[in-house]
């Protein structure tokens, strides 16, 4: 997996002169085919979003081997970067970058208000594809640049649905569709027509030490616009 300083690929500036709706990517061998992305969109009926990836292979195919401790545990992640402020889903307004993710990580469980396995003990989840939203800001120590932006729970605004972990990660429970060659996933959002977004495939680190930073991103797999300037834009169904 490439290394990619996504900060410094202008991840912080939007494409203002971008005249596609959709994000095509070419297929590259080199690539992991389940992260080698080949197109990415997004809609809105002005109270839902819905966004979309496909790539050259299977998705949600490969995840993190399991290391039975959370310090160094790892995630992989399939993102959409946006436009929006991170106020519009209750995180602090213009904190960072809001990205709405689908990940697997099968060491720790970051969504104590649901259950998706459906085992009856919602404290053992994790392992299976579920969503976020995350606020992501540029950071040195990081091996790709960004990190979660870390927070201190009752100090900092977080949405109600947050786990209240020390990071800009929401988890409401949105449950992702991962299916043939498509990640798809629908959130409740207002006022999405014509925001920017772009398609991100990447792996995830927690920090060893329990300090921050401390859930980097590591590596990138793919970027659907090829350098991170948010070219997409979500239209109106």
């Amino acid at each position: 997996m490439r290394t990619i300083p996504l900060a410094a690929a202008g991840f912080f500036a939007l494409a203002a002169t971008a005249t596609a709706h959709d994000i095509t990517s070419a297929v590259d061998p080199a690539k992991p085919a389940a992260f080698d992305i080949t197109s990415a969109s997004a809609t809105t009926d002005g109270r839902l979003a819905t966004f979309m990836m496909e790539v050259a292979g299977e998705a949600g195919s490969v995840k993190p081997e399991v290391t039975g401790k959370l310090p160094g545990a790892k995630v992989a992640a399939y993102v959409w970067p946006t436009g929006f402020d991170p106020s519009v889903v209750g995180f602090a307004e213009k904190s960072g970058i809001l990205a709405l993710a689908i990940t697997a990580h099968p060491d720790f469980d970051d969504t104590p208000l649901h259950d998706e396995n459906g085992d009856g003990d919602p404290a053992n989840d994790g392992a299976g594809w579920h969503s976020h939203w995350v606020v992501l800001e540029k950071a040195e120590a990081c091996g790709a640049g960004l990190k979660v932006r870390d927070v201190s729970p009752g100090v900092d605004v977080l949405p109600a649905t947050a786990p209240m972990l020390p990071l800009a990660l929401d988890s409401p429970g949105m449950s992702p569709l991962l299916k043939g060659k498509v990640a798809k996933i629908t959130v409740p959002v207002k006022g999405g027509e014509g925001v920017s977004f772009d398609a991100v495939t990447a792996e995830l680190q927690v920090n060893a030490e329990g300090k921050a930073p401390l859930l980097c991103v590591t590596g990138v797999h793919d970027v659907a616009s090829g350098d991170l300037s948010l070219p997409g834009k979500i239209v109106k169904e």
